[in-house]
């Protein structure tokens, strides 16, 4: 039997009862858009995470898009950022009408390398946006220091990163602004797209409040430019039965993950660019993916897959090197390290419901699989 890449029909059943309650409820009130569970999600969010202000938005795009526009950002701008993201990283700097500048990252963790960030600051970057990759969050007090140095913006990209944390804080707390996803493969996720914003700035969160409602200050009053990011009520309602029990599952993925970095010891002996993830001292990693590099991927893969374990690669090509990106932005600074990830991560299956058969045949597999590729 084969082993699910990830399990949400099993954290499903374990929350049921609460989730459809919590649906029930709104089906009864008929308060499908703005009902009183998307203050009461945001309230929460902003607690857990230790922010002042959580917006909840209809995507991880527009929690992004959002931030840019109420900051002003746009035309003639430019946006730092890390090459190897997924495409909404990118997307949203060019959607804001600004310019994504990309720099590599730090090999071993897969985030943006501070050391790369101030060689590319110019009189037009107007601000930096991290992507806390794979669960961890970026080295944030060396781009917040870079950033109070220069006068521009920290937007963290926290998409992959919800309730990571950073030295005693979390991830969407430490910066200008941070967006996040709550897409059903997220280690907090609904059963739809889904998004928030965090913010500890009282001004910035009534501006992207607005945009959130098509730039209203108030009904039939448009006083900026908006999107339609409303995050609609049912959503909300999974999230709060989800967050009920989130705590538990960021443990169990933290003790899956230690199971399976203990487990790959040793096997650089059969593959000297086999690596597991590195964490960083003080940081806690909520493992949004669980992502090995490997020589030959293809091969490694392809033996996973005829031993009943599905991979997946997060990501097989930098931002900068997609076509449209190629083509529309620019190309100003090495991206090595960020072509080399591109080509040798492959992610396991990773969710916290995940038994210990599951996780001894995830380990069983891979050990087969590098020898095999190795020998290949």
């Amino acid at each position: 039997m084969s082993v699910p890449f990830i399990d949400l029909k099993s954290q499903y059943l374990a929350l049921k009862n609460n989730i459809d309650s919590r649906i029930q409820k709104v089906l009864d009130s008929g308060a499908y858009i703005n009902g009183p569970e998307v203050a009461e999600l945001e309230q929460k969010l902003a607690a857990h995470t230790g922010s002042k202000h959580c917006l909840a938005v209809a995507s991880g795009t527009d929690a992004l898009l959002i931030p840019l526009m109420a900051l002003g950002i746009g035309p003639g701008d430019e946006v730092i950022t890390t090459a190897f993201s997924f495409i909404a990283t990118a997307e949203t700097i060019v959607l804001a009408g600004a310019t994504p500048i990309y720099v590599d990252i730090d090999p071993k963790t897969f985030n943006i390398d501070p050391k790369k960030i101030e060689a590319a600051i110019t009189s037009k970057t107007k601000a930096i946006m991290p992507v806390s990759l794979y669960g961890q969050v970026a080295d944030l007090d060396e781009i917040n220091a870079i950033a109070k140095k220069h006068n521009l913006f920290v937007i963290e990209d926290t998409a992959q990163s919800y309730g990571a944390k950073y030295k005693d804080k979390k991830s969407g707390a430490l910066t200008t602004a941070a967006g996040t996803s709550f897409y059903p493969a997220k280690p907090l996720g609904c059963y739809g797209d889904g998004g928030a914003i965090f913010t500890n700035d009282d001004k910035l969160l009534i501006a992207m409040k607005e945009i959130r409602e098509h730039g209203s200050e108030k009904r039939y009053y448009h006083t900026r430019l908006g999107v339609n990011g409303r995050l609609d009520t049912i959503q909300c309602a999974i999230l709060l039965a989800k967050l009920e029990r989130y705590d538990w599952e960021v443990e169990q993925r933290n003790k899956i993950a230690q199971f399976f970095s203990s487990s790959f010891v040793g096997l650089e002996k059969f593959d000297p660019q086999f690596s597991t993830p590195l964490v960083k001292p003080g940081n806690t990693s909520v493992w949004a993916q669980y992502t090995v590099t490997i020589t030959k991927r293809d091969i490694f893969q392809k033996k996973m897959q005829e031993l009943g374990v599905p991979t997946t690669v997060h990501y097989p090509m930098t931002m900068a090197d997609q076509p449209w990106y190629a083509k529309h932005t620019p190309q100003r600074h090495d991206i090595t390290h960020s072509r080399w990830a591109a080509q040798h991560v492959i992610s396991l299956p990773m969710f916290p419901d995940m038994n210990k058969e599951t996780q001894q045949k995830v380990v069983d597999a891979v050990k087969t699989a590098v020898e095999f590729s190795a020998k290949s």
